[in-house]
């Protein structure tokens, strides 16, 4: 059988550096377990991959979406915006402080607390219990 080349396949993919990429992508895909869409015939998967695009078993346009696709790292999801959810607390107080439905953000609130009332509630926790690893 004749082996396959760049020149065989130039008029499926107009660019010969595209070709090579693409050839070389699909031949990854296929050292990765992607099933084939020809006969291996004892080929190495690059002469696989040329012999595939070849064939047109499968479009360099769905190889270059491909290759695209496997090179992006960040890839935008447009989902909707997140809406203003009420802050929900078991306290009175913080019923108070929180925000009731406003359209913008200038209003919105937070609970202060004053040195003092934080000192008061650190000395209310109790120190952490002392295992017997720590005491050695």
């Amino acid at each position: 059988m004749a082996r396959v080349t760049v020149e065989d396949c130039i008029d499926k993919v107009e660019n010969r550096f595209e070709l090579v990429l693409l050839a070389s992508h699909r031949a990854r895909l296929l050292a990765a377990g992607a099933p084939l869409t020809i006969d291996r015939d004892r080929d190495k998967n690059p002469v696989c991959a040329l012999r595939e695009i070849g064939d047109e078993t499968i479009t360099a346009d769905d190889l270059k979406e491909q290759l695209i696709h496997s090179m992006q790292k960040y890839v935008e999801v447009d989902e909707p915006e997140a809406e203003t959810v009420p802050l929900l607390s078991s306290s009175p107080a913080a019923a108070a402080v929180a925000p009731q439905s406003s359209s913008d953000d200038s209003a919105v609130q937070f609970d202060r607390m004053s040195e003092e009332d934080l000192l008061r509630g650190l000395e209310n926790l109790a120190p952490p219990t002392e295992t017997d690893d720590e005491a050695e």
